[in-house]
């Protein structure tokens, strides 16, 4: 198939740092090229790709100085997306909402993923307004707050399966936070935890300035008051193995209704089990007693500490390997990118429009 990815512009693809939705759409990517299929990447002139990437803007707008509005540049890439329409078989969005007002001619050919929390209250009215477009969530509990729409699909996230070398042996011995600093991530519960389990943490995390008064009202006094608190800031890509395969657990002690939770299936990568609080994914993508424990309390929390050394981390990257590829993601999106009514029935005359006249093929 000839597929268009229409990443946001914040950041590269793949980030340089911090960056989810942006890694996944890179990992997805990747994959898709992989199986076969013709892809088009539109993403800031930064990223790195095997498809064909067309550059919007010279680099991640969150990195560029004297941005203040992304509005205009992501109205400058839907209008090229428009202009290239045609040449796809499938249009992939990864923005949210902006651009569902603007793809009515060729509706039929889109898939939009919903990266976010979706329980914000000017959502639903938006959703059912545009309830005829194809979306797809990245857990079923996402969804619960929405009204009807056409969900085309539930995709769990992947990763490539050599992205992080398992580490199956001895860990060093410390409880790891990656993420965010932010209240809804819960930094203060895991240093609690961390600190009535007498292990030492290690917190890698960006700090956003919306999240700064946080950090240094509620956080950074935490830090300084145990002494088995290590802050070591934001890490790229390349630390990551080491820095979750050291761990003996991760603590995802999330108070808020996580989408999908990519650092989850990041640590499992590594043969890591994880330690997470009953919120949002968390049921879909921990198993309980396999790839980690699911609590519901602090309490729980330093019990499941205790109990991580009877999980086998073979046993826990195994359950990474059957579930959460980045090739299985792109296999089921391919499916969906096949189902959909567009790809059907504008294939002929899209592909004779194209100058192509060999039939539509679909790479599984």
């Amino acid at each position: 198939m000839k597929i268009a990815q229409i990443a946001p512009l914040a950041e590269s693809v793949p980030p340089k740092l911090y960056g989810g939705t942006e890694r996944i759409v890179s990992y997805l990517t990747e994959a898709l090229v992989d199986q076969g299929h013709e892809v088009t990447l539109f993403a800031s002139g930064d990223s790195q790709t095997s498809a064909e990437l067309v550059p919007i803007t010279p680099a991640a707008l969150r990195l560029t100085p004297g941005i203040v509005d992304t509005i205009p540049y992501h109205m400058m890439m839907l209008d090229a997306v428009r202009q290239r329409a045609d040449e796809f078989d499938a249009l992939h969005f990864h923005i949210d909402l902006l651009h569902l007002p603007m793809i009515q001619d060729f509706i039929g050919r889109t898939v939009t993923t919903l990266h976010g929390r979706l329980d914000l209250p000017d959502l639903p009215p938006f959703y059912r307004c545009f309830g005829d477009h194809c979306l797809v969530s990245i857990s079923d509990h996402q969804r619960q707050p929405m009204p009807p729409v056409n969900w085309g699909a539930t995709i769990y996230h992947g990763l490539p399966a050599d992205l992080l070398t398992p580490s199956l042996g001895e860990n060093e011995g410390y409880l790891a936070f990656l993420g965010r600093i932010s209240p809804e991530k819960r930094p203060d519960r895991a240093i609690r935890i961390a600190a009535r389990a007498g292990m030492e943490l290690r917190i890698a995390a960006k700090i956003d300035a919306v999240d700064r008064a946080y950090w240094e009202e509620e956080i950074a006094p935490l830090v300084k008051r145990y002494p088995n608190i290590r802050f070591i800031g934001e890490i790229n890509e390349r630390q990551k193995a080491d820095f979750l395969g050291g761990a003996s657990a991760l603590l995802f002690p999330i108070d808020w209704p996580e989408p999908f939770g990519l650092v989850m299936i990041e640590a499992m990568a590594c043969g890591t089990p994880v330690i997470a609080f009953r919120c949002g994914s968390v049921p879909e993508v921990i198993e309980d007693g396999r790839s980690g424990f699911i609590v519901d309390s602090e309490d729980e929390a330093v019990e499941a500490v205790k109990q991580i050394r009877h999980l086998e981390r073979k046993m826990v990257r195994g359950v990474f390997d059957a579930r959460f590829t980045a090739d299985r993601m792109a296999a089921d999106y391919a499916a969906l990118y096949h189902r959909l009514p567009g790809a059907r029935t504008d294939a002929a005359w899209l592909r004779r429009r194209r100058g192509e006249e060999s039939e539509l093929q679909i790479v599984a």
